[in-house]
C-alpha cells in the first residue's frame, strides 16, 4: 500500500509586494509525524506567488520521501486550492509558471487539494515568519524540527507574527554546537567530495553545467581512486549522493564500488550554469565581458553573460537539496560528490557566513569537506578541503 502524506503550506509578503517568504511541511497522515520543514525567504514579491512557492516547496519535499507517496494539500489559501483543483481559471500571467510547476511535481492521481481555515495552518505560518525574519537578518533559515521529528498533528505551535511585524524574534536559546550538541543526537552528517579532475580543471576554466560535460581525466580517475581507498579505510560511509554531471557521477561509482554501495544522484547538486563562460578562463572571461564580471563578482544577484545561474539561485538550489538529504537521511553520515560551488555554498550556510565568503575558499579536485547538522538546526564544520588521501 502507497504510504499516505499531508502537506501542509503556506506563504506571506509584507506589503504585497513586499519582502515575502515561505514554509511547508511534510507529515506522515497514519501517524501525523513531521517528516519534513522547508522555508525559504523570497526576496519582493506578493502573498500569491509566496504561496504558490510554498506548495511548490512542499509537493516536492513530499516526492523526494517517496515518490510514489498519495499526497493530501492542506492550504489556507482559497486561491491556491481552487486553481489547482481545476475549478478556478488561473488569469494572472505570474501564477500560469508556477501553477504548471506545481503540477509537475507529483502525477494528478496521487495529489488532492483542501481548503482549511488560518488557524488550522498556523506550522506552515510560523514556517514562512520565521524565513521572512531570517531574510531580513540576511540569513538563511534553519529547520527547528529534525528530520524525521516527531511533532504530532495537532500539536500546540508556537504563534505566529503578525504578516507586517518588523520586530527581531527573540532568541531561541538553541546551544551552540560544541557545547549542548552531544544532547541532541547523532547529526546528519554530509562528507562533500569534490570530483576528480578533468582536462579542464589544470587550466582553471569555467566548468559548470551549462557545457561539455567532461569526463575524468587520467589523473582525475586515479584521485578517485585514492579517496575510495581513504573512506573504506575510514568506514563510515553509509550512502552516496552525485550530482548528475559525468564528473560526479564517475568519481562516485569508483568510491561506491569500493564501499559496495549504490549512487543516487541529486539533481540540486550540480554546479552552477556558467552560460557563456564555459570553458573560458577567467583572464579570458575578464578580456571579453569585462563589465559582466564586474557585476557577477559585485552581486550574488547577476548571472553569468547568456542567462546562467546567479550565486542565489544557485544557493536556493543547494539549499533545498540539502534540506532533502538531512530530511531522507537523519542520523546517517553520506557522501555528496559534487563540485566547488555547491561545496562552498554548503559551507557559507553551516558557518552563517556572508556571500562574499564564497570567494575566500580554496577546493582542491578530490578534496574532502565534512559538515553535521543537527536536530535544533545547528551545523556545525568538521573539515574543509582535506587532500591528505592524495599525497
Amino acid at each position: 500500500m502507497a504510504r499516505r502524506f499531508i502537506v501542509e503550506a503556506d506563504g506571506g509578503s509584507r506589503g504585497n509586494p513586499g519582502p515575502a517568504g515561505y514554509g511547508a511541511l511534510v507529515r506522515d497522515a497514519e501517524t501525523g509525524e513531521t517528516l519534513a520543514e522547508v522555508a525559504e525567504y523570497l526576496g519582493t514579491a506578493t502573498n500569491n506567488v509566496a504561496e504558490y512557492k510554498g506548495l511548490i516547496a512542499g509537493l516536492r519535499a513530499a516526492h523526494a520521501l517517496d515518490p510514489a507517496a498519495e499526497v493530501r494539500v492542506r492550504m489556507d489559501s482559497k486561491l491556491v486550492v481552487e486553481q489547482m483543483s481545476g475549478r478556478w481559471k488561473i488569469k494572472h500571467p505570474d501564477m500560469r509558471p508556477l501553477a504548471a510547476e506545481a503540477k509537475g511535481i507529483v502525477p494528478p492521481g496521487q495529489v488532492s487539494y483542501e481548503w482549511i481555515p488560518r488557524e488550522n495552518n498556523k506550522h506552515a505560518d510560523r514556517l514562512a515568519n520565521e524565513a521572512m525574519d531570517a531574510g531580513k537578518r540576511g540569513e538563511p533559515w534553519q529547520p527547528k524540527v529534525p528530520p524525521g521529528g516527531t511533532l504530532a498533528a495537532g500539536a500546540p505551535e508556537a504563534a505566529a507574527p503578525a504578516d507586517d511585524a518588523l520586530a527581531e524574534p527573540a532568541a531561541t536559546g538553541a546551544p551552540a554546537v560544541g557545547w549542548g550538541s552531544a544532547e541532541l543526537g547523532t547529526p546528519a552528517t554530509f562528507v562533500l567530495l569534490r570530483h576528480g579532475e578533468t582536462p579542464l580543471t589544470p587550466e582553471k576554466r569555467f566548468s559548470g553545467s551549462g557545457g561539455t560535460d567532461p569526463a575524468l581525466s587520467d589523473v582525475g580517475r586515479h584521485q578517485a581512486e585514492r579517496v575510495a581507498a581513504a573512506l573504506a579505510a575510514r568506514g563510515t560511509i553509509q550512502a552516496v549522493v552525485a550530482s548528475p554531471l559525468r564528473r560526479c557521477r564517475e568519481t562516485a561509482e569508483v568510491v561506491a564500488r569500493r564501499l559496495g554501495l549504490d549512487v543516487r544522484v541529486e539533481e540540486g547538486l550540480r554546479e552552477t550554469d556558467f552560460s557563456a563562460w564555459e570553458g573560458l578562463t577567467f583572464a579570458e572571461v575578464k578580456e571579453r565581458y569585462p563589465d559582466d564580471l564586474d557585476a557577477w563578482l559585485a552581486s550574488t544577484e547577476v548571472a553569468p553573460t547568456g542567462g546562467g545561474e546567479s550565486f542565489a539561485a544557485v544557493t536556493h538550489r543547494v539549499a533545498l537539496a540539502r534540506d532533502k538529504l538531512i530530511a531522507r537521511y537523519p542520523g546517517r553520515t553520506v557522501l555528496l560528490v559534487t563540485h566547488v560551488t555547491p561545496i562552498k555554498t554548503l559551507v557559507r550556510l553551516a558557518l552563517g557566513a556572508p556571500p562574499e565568503s564564497l570567494f575566500r575558499m580554496e577546493l582542491s579536485a578530490a578534496s574532502l569537506t565534512a559538515v553535521a547538522y543537527y536536530g535544533d538546526g545547528n551545523a556545525s564544520l568538521r573539515l574543509l578541503n582535506e587532500t591528505a588521501h592524495l599525497r
